[in-house]
């Protein structure tokens, strides 16, 4: 009977510190989860600002100065056969007039616009972009004709 009084003080006797280590053990995991959370929101908060400001810079490249801007130009296929097409392709921001030389029907200012191609001979063909204060873009490509 003495056997059974002792076991019951000593699981009395520990109640009260497993309890804390338990307690201990909650607050480390609880602190563990939050650290994790805390650091994936900071990471994902950089990794939104870094987008961000990616998307401010090419905003700020195409439509920044508001003065007119070459995006793109460009022929494809570049060397052709003798009656064969090709698409010529530009884009322009803050533009008023574009034109193409030799003259090309249905040029317009555009941020993507396409037209078909025959040229007979080997071709150098100029794009001119103006906008409203009269400052000039220009780009050139060759169409080799075989």
């Amino acid at each position: 009977m003495d056997e059974q009084k002792g076991s019951k003080g000593l699981a009395a006797t520990l109640v009260p510190y497993t309890t804390i280590l338990l307690i201990i053990v909650a607050l480390y995991v609880g602190w563990t989860f939050y650290s994790r959370w805390r650091d994936r929101k900071e990471a994902q908060e950089q990794a939104d600002a870094a987008q961000a400001a990616q998307q401010k810079k090419v905003v700020d490249q195409v439509f920044g100065s508001g003065q007119v801007k070459l995006l793109n130009f460009s022929i494809s296929p570049i060397r052709l056969r003798r009656g064969e097409a090709a698409h010529l392709c530009y884009g322009v921001s803050n533009a008023v007039s574009v034109a193409i030389e030799p003259h090309l029907e249905d040029t317009k200012p555009s941020y993507n616009h396409c037209l078909d191609i025959s040229p007979k001979k080997n071709t150098t063909y100029t794009l001119t972009a103006k906008d409203k204060a009269g400052h000039v873009e220009t780009g050139s490509l060759t169409v080799t004709v075989q």
